[in-house]
Parts: C-alpha cells; sequence; structure tokens
C-alpha cells in the first residue's frame, strides 16, 4: 500500500468518527470495504481531494461523503465558519436561508439554519423549494445581514451547493445589500471554515429561527407585479420550470398581471431533483426547450419563457419562418435594455459583463443613459451604482434591482412577457439592428480534462495572440489580468479589430472550460455571420493547436 493509500484510508476513517449523518457514515464505510482496492482508491480519491474551497460562488459539489463533496459536515462547518464572521462584524446577525428542490436541499437547509442559530445568528428560515431570487430579494426586504441559498442552479442531479449573498449592516453601501460576496469577504469567511470545529463538535439549536411563509412570498409577488401596468393580456404563453422551483411562482405573476393564456409544459412544471426529461438542466442546452415547443404547438403559443431549476435565468423562444427559435442572452438583454432605456428618459445607469454584447453600451448612449462595463457575474454586475438594469450573456437579467440585486428569472420573464404583448418581439430586434447595427454573437467553449492545459493554453494565447479576426487587424489587445477599463484584474485576453469585431477568452469559473465570447458587428446580418464563421473557424484552430 501506497503511502498516499494509507493517507486518503487514514482521512476516511477520520471522516467516518466525525460525520454526524448515519447516511453518509454508512456511505463512506461501504467503499471502505469495497473488495477491489483500484476502485476503492478512485472513490477516496474523489472524496478526498482536498475541502471545499469556499469562494465568491460560495461552496459547489457533488452531493456525498468526504471532504471533497456536499454533505451534512460541510455544510456544518460552512454555516460555523459563516457565523462566526457575521459575528465577528456585528452583534446578533440576521440571516436569510432558503433553498432549491435538488437532493439534499431540505436536509442542508435545516442543518444550515440550526448551526446558524445556535452560533447566535438571528435566522429567518424561508420556505423550502422557492427561487433563488426570492432570496435574494429577502436579504433586503428583511434587511438582512446575510443570505444563504442552497442550490446548484442548473448544475447535473447529482450536485449541490451554498451561495451566500451580504447586507444590512456588514456592508457599506445600499448597492451592495443583497449581492453575492467579493473578495476580502470570501477569503475570510474560507478561513472562518478552514478553522471551524469538527462537524459533530458544532452546536446546532432551533432557538433564534423565524419561519418566514407565505406574507414574505406575498412582498415578492406584490413588488414582482407592481414593475408593469395590470391590463388583460391575451397573449398565448407557454411556461417551463425545467423541473424546478419556479413554475407555480412564474404561473402566479403572470396570471395575476393579467396573462390569462399561460400554458405550463406540464411534464416539467413540479420540482424534481432527477430532470427526468432534459439530458441537463439548462435551457441553454440543446434539446431542452422540445417539450415547450411541442407544448407551444398544441396551444398556438407566441412566447416561450424558460427559466433554468432554481428560477435565476430566462431563456426565450419566439415563432419566426414557421419555427421556433431560442433567442440568445445577449438579443434578449437587447431587447429589455432597450425597452428600459426609452422608459427612462434619460435616467439610470445600465451595466453588462465585458463578455456580453457591446451594444448595450451604444443603448445607453443613445437614450442618455449611464453604462458602466462590470467584470463577469452577478456579484459585479449587482454592486453597480445606480444600477436601472443589468444582464450579462449566460441568460441571466437584473431588472429590478431596487429590490434583486441579482439575476431573477421570475421578473425578467415578466418584463419579456409584458413586452412581447406590446411589441412582436423579432420586429422589434429588427428595430434594433437598424438603429444601432447587427451585434451577433456567439459563445466557443473548449472542454479540457487538466486544469493546467487551461492555464497553459491561455498563456500561450496571451503571449502570442493573433493578429487579425476574419481578415481584419487585431488593432487592440488587453491582458485582463492587468486590468481592462478601471475593473479589478481577471484572467484572459480581449482582442479588438479594426472592423470592429471582438473576441475575450477567459477560463470558466466552475467547470474545466476555456470559454470565448465572439461578436461581430455589421450594417449587414450576412455579413455579420460571415465574419463570425470565418472568427469561430480561426479561434478553434489556434487554441486547439
Amino acid at each position: 500500500m501506497t503511502s498516499r493509500e494509507q493517507e486518503l484510508l487514514h482521512r476516511a476513517r477520520h471522516w467516518i468518527a466525525h460525520d454526524p449523518d448515519p447516511a453518509t457514515r454508512k456511505e463512506l464505510s461501504e467503499i471502505l470495504e469495497l473488495a477491489d482496492p483500484d476502485q476503492r482508491h478512485a472513490e477516496l480519491q474523489a472524496r478526498f481531494s482536498g475541502p471545499l474551497v469556499f469562494g465568491t460562488a460560495g461552496l459547489r459539489s457533488r452531493i456525498g461523503a468526504g471532504e471533497s463533496y456536499l454533505n451534512h459536515a460541510t455544510i456544518a462547518r460552512a454555516s460555523f465558519g459563516l457565523a462566526r464572521w457575521l459575528t465577528g462584524k456585528t452583534p446578533q446577525p440576521r440571516v436569510v436561508v432558503g433553498c432549491d428542490a435538488r437532493h439534499g436541499s431540505a436536509d442542508f437547509h435545516r442543518v444550515a439554519c440550526q448551526v446558524l442559530s445556535a452560533a447566535g445568528c438571528h435566522v429567518e428560515s424561508l420556505t423550502p423549494q422557492l427561487p433563488t431570487p426570492v432570496t435574494a430579494f429577502a436579504v433586503r426586504y428583511l434587511n438582512a445581514d446575510a443570505g444563504v441559498m442552497i442550490t446548484a442552479s442548473h448544475n447535473p442531479p447529482q450536485d449541490n451547493g451554498y451561495k451566500v449573498y451580504l447586507g444590512g449592516r456588514v456592508v457599506e453601501s445600499d448597492e451592495e445589500r443583497g449581492v453575492q460576496l467579493i473578495s476580502p469577504a470570501d477569503q475570510e469567511i474560507a478561513e472562518a471554515i478552514a478553522q471551524s470545529p469538527e462537524a459533530d463538535e458544532i452546536d446546532r439549536d432551533s432557538r433564534l429561527i423565524t419561519r418566514q411563509g407565505e406574507e414574505l412570498l406575498e412582498a415578492y409577488y406584490s413588488r414582482v407585479c407592481s414593475l408593469i401596468p395590470y391590463e388583460r393580456r391575451d397573449l398565448p404563453i407557454v411556461i417551463t420550470a425545467m423541473h424546478g422551483v419556479g413554475g407555480k411562482v412564474l404561473e402566479t405573476v403572470l396570471r395575476r398581471c393579467g396573462f390569462h393564456n399561460v400554458y405550463p409544459v406540464a411534464e416539467q412544471q413540479e420540482p424534481n431533483p432527477d430532470f427526468p426529461t432534459v439530458d441537463f438542466p439548462n435551457p441553454e442546452e440543446q434539446g431542452a426547450l422540445d417539450l415547450a415547443i411541442a407544448t407551444a404547438q398544441r396551444h398556438d403559443a407566441q412566447l416561450i419563457l424558460a427559466l433554468d431549476p432554481d428560477a435565476d435565468r430566462c431563456s426565450v423562444a419566439i415563432p419566426q419562418g414557421g419555427e421556433w427559435v431560442q433567442l440568445s442572452g445577449d438579443r434578449v438583454g437587447t431587447l429589455l435594455g432597450e425597452d428600459c432605456a426609452r422608459r427612462r428618459d434619460g435616467d439610470g445607469v445600465l451595466a453588462c459583463s465585458i463578455v456580453s454584447s457591446r451594444i448595450l453600451e451604444q443603448i445607453a448612449r443613445r437614450n442618455g443613459l449611464s453604462f458602466r462595463p462590470t467584470l463577469t457575474g452577478f456579484k459585479w454586475i449587482g454592486r453597480t451604482p445606480h444600477l436601472t438594469f443589468g444582464y450579462e450573456e449566460a441568460l441571466g437579467y437584473c431588472t429590478d434591482p431596487e429590490w434583486v440585486r441579482d439575476k431573477d428569472g421570475i421578473s425578467a420573464c415578466l418584463r419579456v412577457a409584458d413586452l412581447a404583448a406590446r411589441r412582436d418581439l423579432a420586429e422589434f430586434a429588427h428595430e434594433i439592428d437598424q438603429l444601432y447595427s447587427v451585434y451577433l454573437t456567439r459563445p466557443l467553449t473548449l472542454r479540457f480534462t487538466c486544469s493546467e492545459n487551461i492555464s497553459s493554453t491561455l498563456a500561450n494565447v496571451i503571449a502570442d495572440p493573433p493578429k487579425s479576426l476574419a481578415g481584419s487587424p487585431v488593432v487592440s489587445s488587453y491582458n485582463l489580468a492587468e486590468g481592462y477599463a478601471g475593473l479589478p484584474s481577471t484572467p484572459g485576453i480581449m482582442l479588438i479589430s479594426q472592423a470592429g469585431d471582438r473576441v475575450v477568452i477567459r477560463p470558466s469559473g466552475t467547470e474545466p472550460k476555456l470559454k470565448c465570447y465572439l461578436e461581430t458587428v455589421d450594417h449587414s446580418a450576412d455579413q455579420a455571420a460571415q465574419r463570425m464563421d470565418h472568427i469561430e473557424a480561426e479561434l478553434s484552430a489556434c487554441l486547439k493547436a
């Protein structure tokens, strides 16, 4: 037996001795009894590859026994560390805790509430199986100092996560209230988690837990429905919850706002943590909207609105040329941004991430609004001062920053439905193209089996970037690690050609991927598409070389 194998066995036995959950103790004990040493080693290696790292996205991992997976023990230690950090900042901190309907979510929700309570936090426990934006709303509505959401968003069924918002007395400005944390808070909380006791030594109780029921959800309904004027609308709409927690909430909001022809996708309306009708519970994935399209055809619908499982993302499809066309995140962001800008009458700030389309800046300028670029993620978009509307290309839209400073699929769907009831979306998109030129965007993703290969590939591109894009010379090259537009440093590179086309290359923050964001700009849609095809082929060959 190698020293590594001995170390893994020792760590597994130590974990079993301190795991408060009999189910995961049993799971790990059965792994230790496996007859096949290679299988046993592989299982232990996966579960003890190092403690889960708490970052700006909180925690996200596979559910199961061991320090590298999500379980009662890792949730307890994370909650203890968070409570220690909060109580060091303010007396008797107030913490909102919500959860989705994934495997383990209800149990993890209970553990988090009990640990936070025993550690001296006043816990506002939300009803289980609510959308992530309800938790973000609750942090601001209840003036809480922090929020915890148990969710893994649109990850595969075997995953779960622990997402943290800050607010109340532990932030310095209103625009930070109810926004996901950034450094140095994430590092300080990670250090507190690392210093937490063994999970079975962490106290739990319910003495400081308050159950937040229908009144909180009604407050969210009331706020979202106030975003548009009530009137009876005949637009037939199909909605899908993608087996997540947003179906009932979205249907309620739409009907209360006067949309009476709402048709949920029956097979996907109720929460199911196995996501049985889709290969991957992400509305961006190929085939994810097949059932929604079939439902729309049966009801002669004019709009499809799709949520991801925790309802913080919104995807849109419309009938066009005899078939259903799914709009890109940038296209939806453009439609909502232009509509918002026209309603604001020269007052407000639009914001999007630097990997999203540059058209939002042009929309802001033409309508007399300010524009702010941000780094990727709503932890940056949400804290933009005086924000009016913000989005990023990955189907995330912040349409009501006064109360939800995060992406909110429910309010975004309502905004899209309201716009579609007033305007033909395809015609509105064409009008925007005529005003600003065609801004065509497309993602290019390269998957890697080893994270070191991601770093080396990116380093090679930064050291020797392409000299042209679709035949047009590159006139600007920015190493994002050195900062761009006054933003904090981040790994990646941005290239802009003389023709105005742009490429951004960056590593994924959650998966072993190198992500490329391509954008071409032209008065002609055909010319923009041709150059896009050239750039995609050239860049793909360059990165795989």
